[in-house]
């Protein structure tokens, strides 16, 4: 276990590093407004723009109200916020598309013990390759796996090698607590958990304060699920270690005018919400050791839908 140690203190920056980070910063801004037009897109856009500027003041300058801390054990908090239009440029599934919008954190559905047993399947599997970044991912539905600047399919890369790395009591595990996650998100937004349905990209990611070497690594940036991926209506995610224990830096940001959010991760602290533009958020960089999670999705439309992965 890594340990606490403060940040080291942030060199200025040259004019060159501050215009690469607003050219940055200003595509990312254009992949969030980019899907919108018109009055209301332009209204949304001003509003996501006001977010983004606000956050170079946010989460790592102590502009925040932490929603959940690391040394709480939080039984079951749940905030209300109201529903962007996001989802209603997509098809409609009543009884499930969000009308209740919110975000929630509970530490009491995954055991600390569960956590360490999920844990243990990301490492197995992220022992395979990495990233040259900061970041790498590994998802056991596609296959995806992050291998120096690419992804690979590590079921056909690796082929039967991969029956000696995971076992069938790991993907057991890895359904179970998927279950668990998704009958949490149903109870808290008052819907049947039959409606919903696991959808992709749900993945482990592995994060820690290599620089970023390609696009793929630059997961700070400000972003909007639904936006990025039209097929979620509600992200989780499980977070698999210990803020200032294993990593510094690396909190969960909702970005809001006036004070952000922030999400202090813990082993087996599920934090969930609905995936729209009311859940604007990003992730803060990762100052030292090494930050582990699973990011797991749900669509209201079937047709989004992924089976669970199955022991190969």
């Amino acid at each position: 276990m890594a340990p606490q140690r403060r940040a080291a203190t942030k060199a200025p920056e040259g004019n060159g590093a501050a215009e690469r980070r607003n050219r940055r910063e200003g595509r990312a801004l254009q992949r969030l407004t980019g899907p919108w037009s018109g009055t209301a897109g332009l209204g949304a856009g001003l509003v996501l723009t006001a977010l983004l500027l606000w956050s170079n003041l946010g989460a790592e300058d102590g502009v925040t109200e932490v929603l959940a801390r690391r040394g709480e054990v939080v039984a079951g908090r749940f905030i209300e916020v109201p529903c962007s239009e996001d989802y209603d440029s997509h098809r409609r599934f009543e009884g499930c598309t969000p009308r209740k919008c919110g975000r929630g954190v509970t530490d009491v559905v995954i055991t600390r013990e569960e956590a360490e047993q999920i844990r243990s399947i990301a490492e197995k599997g992220l022992s395979l390759g990495g990233s040259d970044g900061g970041a790498s991912i590994l998802d056991l539905h596609s296959g995806a796996l992050s291998v120096g600047k690419h992804f690979v399919n590590l079921y056909r890369y690796f082929g039967d090698k991969i029956q000696n790395i995971f076992s069938e009591e790991d993907f057991q595990l890895y359904r179970e607590v998927r279950q668990k996650v998704q009958l949490t998100i149903a109870e808290a937004f008052g819907i049947s958990a039959s409606s919903l349905h696991l959808t992709k990209p749900t993945f482990f990611s592995r994060i820690n304060s290599t620089e970023a070497r390609t696009a793929h690594d630059e997961y700070w940036h400000a972003h909007v699920d639904k936006v990025t991926y039209g097929s979620f209506d509600y992200t989780s995610l499980l977070y698999l270690s210990d803020y200032l224990e294993d990593f510094g830096g690396g909190r969960f940001v909702f970005m809001e005018e006036g004070a952000n959010k922030t999400v202090e991760p813990r082993a087996g602290r599920v934090s969930f919400f609905t995936s729209g533009s009311e859940n604007l958020h990003r992730v803060e960089k990762v100052h030292w050791g090494t930050r582990y999670a699973i990011t797991i999705a749900f669509s209201c439309n079937p047709d989004h839908g992924i089976e669970d992965p199955a022991f190969p």
